[in-house]
């Protein structure tokens, strides 16, 4: 018999409807977002770029309780790497966002690394590899902010490993854990974004399962994977190739993945993430239904 998952708890987040700015003629409207994630199925979302949804604690909690969904988590981008130069402007990202996120209820701040290489136009923004200075800078950094957001929010910190970060590979993922104390830092582990990057999700889980408080459900296409690595493209024409593709067409299976999970024994949450900017507007709610039709199969 396939064991009950009881402990994941599933959503799904604004990018699985293409968006991933703020603002954009090109995304749909939140309304439209927050209406179709509840008929999709889902009772959990995450914030998206923060000034998408409603800023306003107050009427994002009237929006979200009138159509029965929660908020698991808020996201923030920073470059810790380059060191104490860079707290002043992470902060004052971090405080709007951690504000609003434990306004919500929530307990947890996704924080992603900054890209190395743009992500649209694949301008070489930084070397991919950090030196031991900014690995020193990003470890000590990202422990700071886990100490602070905690302290002033209430909120862990999960760190997510991200395609075209200096945190994407098993052996940098592996490095970051290492070098980081889990009190105060751990990790949002996207599935896809792991496998993009060659990793192996159930192995990381089965590795570091203390250090895993978060999950996103997401899955690559493995023949546009490897173009995209052949060609060197980088990870925005990618997700506009289709690199990020509907389960349970690519990998990881997402099936072993949340068994690994359910077997840690904590209270997790498996939020569904399917990178597709831009993208038409009536394409996000069939691929939703269908894909929490797919994680109940699974048993999410």
């Amino acid at each position: 018999m396939a064991l009950a998952l009881d402990r994941i708890r599933v959503g799904s987040a604004p990018d699985s409807w293409g968006v991933w700015f703020p603002d954009d003629p090109q995304q749909v409207p939140w309304v439209r977002f927050l209406d179709e994630v509840a008929e999709a199925g889902y009772s959990w979302i995450e914030l998206g770029p923060y000034g998408y949804l409603p800023t306003d604690p107050a009427r994002l909690t009237d929006e979200v309780t009138k159509r029965n969904l929660k908020v698991s988590a808020g996201t923030i981008f920073c470059g810790l790497h380059r060191g104490p130069s860079e707290w002043e402007s992470t902060w004052e990202q971090v405080s709007n966002v951690a504000a609003l996120t434990q306004a919500m209820n929530a307990e947890h701040l996704v924080v992603i690394p900054s890209f190395w290489r743009d992500d649209k136009t694949a301008e070489i923004l930084e070397a991919p590899e950090l030196t031991t200075e900014q690995w020193r800078n990003l470890t000590t950094g990202m422990e700071r902010l886990g100490r602070e957001v905690k302290d002033k929010y209430g909120l862990d910190i999960v760190v997510h490993p991200h395609a075209d970060t200096h945190i994407d590979t098993e052996e940098h993922v592996e490095q970051f854990l290492d070098s980081t104390d889990s009190d105060v830092v751990n990790l949002c582990l996207d599935t896809g974004h792991y496998a993009y990057c060659g990793g192996d999700s159930v192995k990381l889980i089965e590795t570091y399962g203390e250090r895993i408080g978060y999950l996103h459900l997401k899955q690559v296409d493995p023949d546009i994977l490897a173009d995209v690595v052949k060609n060197e493209i980088p990870f925005g024409p990618a997700v506009q190739r289709g690199v990020m593709c509907e389960p349970p067409a690519g990998v990881p299976e997402l099936g072993p993945v949340l068994t690994a999970a359910q077997k840690l024994g904590v209270d997790l949450f498996a939020i569904v993430e399917q990178d597709m900017y831009p993208c038409e507007p009536d394409k996000p709610l069939p691929i939703a239904v269908r894909t929490r039709k797919f994680l109940r199969s699974c048993g999410a």
